[in-house]
């Protein structure tokens, strides 16, 4: 009974291309060494001594860059091809965070900040596009679910170490643990991989799965983004608020916030892939598992509400998690499947502007709310956009539901 257990557990990982395989190898190595992201509002906050309202503009900085560098990696995957969007960006990425230990100043933080994230996240679309190029037309959500794997194993590992380094060196390690692990990544990805010009798997007699071809006319993707949005803010509280809350309200160590967000990423390497193939297997509707997904997500913040007991962090963790697995995964394969072919980095990139917008207002909203109000507020106002995405989700149901009838 076990045996078969673990047996169809590791048939979920086969019929992957080598290409894949290192693709996740090397988003492993640069995923653990993002060390710096989970403890840069402490850093920022406790070592650095700048106000809330500065930390979270700070943050959108971070998310500014994040979105025009989504943006721009998207439109030259198109153009010149993400192979070398990609080894541009993390090369070029590692290189920033070595200078980035050195920067002190309010100004200087927001600027290198800004262009930090211009160059780290052209890497998000080319790599969406890439997966397009390596996998298989039937395999692709897996192969995405297998990347988010090694992203979040390498968030696991990444933040637990991360607390040690902290407590062991200080915040100074981690920059440079973070900028090595970058260039390795590119290195082994440069070494191993070779440029792709057209994929093999393009399907010749179905060019795209796609109703509408100006990406501004799809009403049900765009809908879809705001959902996405939405959830994304709620996710990025893990990052921003969270962490400051753990200390603040039940005064946890980093070594334990970076074991909640362990528990996370391990509970995520185990079970993701399992729920991916099932409702792969049963045809299951992705945006509805968005949508529970969404749900689980509002969940986990009313349950942030009860601030007497500290074990709630660790069931609010749960709730958080299995909304990231109902979302996540879906949310980038419905998007490519608007796509028309030709044009996957204009969507992907569109579609992660929407989490580099959320990470803008996760951090800048989150961290106002509780200067102003308290942490109270902030999870009740959290909770209540989580309602909103659910019904966001709803809509994409029936805007689908309607295309599909026009047929």
């Amino acid at each position: 009974m076990l045996q078969n257990a673990i047996n169809r557990y590791f048939d979920n990982f086969k019929g992957f291309s080598r290409e894949i395989w290192i693709l996740t190898l090397i988003t492993f190595i640069n995923r653990a060494g993002t060390m710096v992201l989970p403890f840069l509002s402490k850093y920022l906050k406790e070592d650095l001594h700048f106000s809330y309202s500065q930390v979270g503009w700070i943050m959108v900085c971070f998310g500014t860059g994040s979105m025009i560098g989504s943006w721009l990696g998207g439109k030259l995957s198109d153009k010149i091809g993400f192979y070398k969007i990609m080894i541009f960006s993390l090369f070029f990425s590692g290189i920033a965070f070595f200078i980035l230990q050195f920067i002190t100043s309010f100004t200087g933080l927001c600027l290198s900040m800004f262009l930090i994230m211009v160059i780290a996240d052209m890497f998000r679309p080319a790599m969406f596009v890439s997966l397009g190029a390596y996998a298989k037309k039937e395999n692709r959500t897996r192969a995405l679910t297998l990347v988010r794997l090694a992203i979040n194993l390498g968030f696991a590992a990444g933040p637990a170490m991360g607390g040690l380094i902290i407590m062991n060196i200080g915040y100074k390690g981690l920059f440079w643990v973070d900028g090595a692990t970058c260039i390795i990544a590119i290195l082994i990805f440069w070494l191993t991989v070779k440029e792709k010009k057209k994929s093999k798997y393009t399907d010749k007699e179905h060019p795209g799965e796609v109703l509408t071809h100006s990406v501004f006319k799809d009403k049900p993707f765009w809908v879809f983004l705001a959902c996405c949005t939405i959830t994304g803010i709620l996710f990025f509280q893990l990052f921003t608020t969270i962490p400051l809350y753990h200390k603040e309200q039940f005064n946890l160590t980093e070594f334990q916030t970076g074991l909640l967000l362990m528990m996370n990423g391990l509970l995520i390497f185990v079970l993701e892939m399992p729920i991916v193939s099932i409702v792969e297997r049963k045809n299951i509707d992705k945006v509805k598992v968005v949508t529970f997904g969404a749900l689980a997500m509002t969940i986990s913040m009313f349950l942030m509400l009860i601030n007497m007991w500290s074990g709630i962090l660790v069931i609010m963790m749960l709730f958080m998690t299995f909304g990231e697995m109902f979302a996540f995964p879906f949310s980038n394969s419905f998007a490519m499947s608007r796509a028309p072919k030709g044009h996957e980095g204009r969507y992907m990139a569109i579609f992660t502007m929407s989490y580099s917008l959320a990470h803008i207002s996760s951090a800048k909203i989150g961290m106002e709310i509780i200067s102003k109000f308290g942490y109270q507020t902030n999870w009740v106002f959290m909770g209540f956009l989580g309602i909103m995405s659910i019904l966001l989700g709803i809509w994409v149901l029936k805007l689908v539901e309607k295309e599909k009838n026009h047929l």
